[in-house]
């Protein structure tokens, strides 16, 4: 007696495959568009994403005893 899950499995194809994970960008391809805002208790960052370039942004401050600090942080990738 086998008492191991079973998962049932499906093929997909690789258009449906790259429709479902964002896909390549290039000629002849749509655009992906994406844009999200983090925000906390001094800290914001932003991300955008369009076709096959991310872009994050994101700054920081805190004040102590000791004086203030400020941070910030831009990086460019291309997927």
């Amino acid at each position: 007696m086998n008492l191991a899950p079973q998962v049932e499995t499906a093929e997909i194809s690789d258009a449906d495959l790259d429709f479902i994970s964002g896909g390549q960008a290039g000629p002849g391809t749509a655009a992906n568009l994406g844009l999200g805002v983090h925000a906390e208790q001094g800290a914001l960052g932003v991300h955008a994403e369009a076709g096959n370039v991310g872009i994050t942004a994101g700054a920081g401050a805190s004040v102590s005893p000791g004086g203030l600090a400020v941070d910030g942080v831009l990086a460019v990738t291309q997927y």
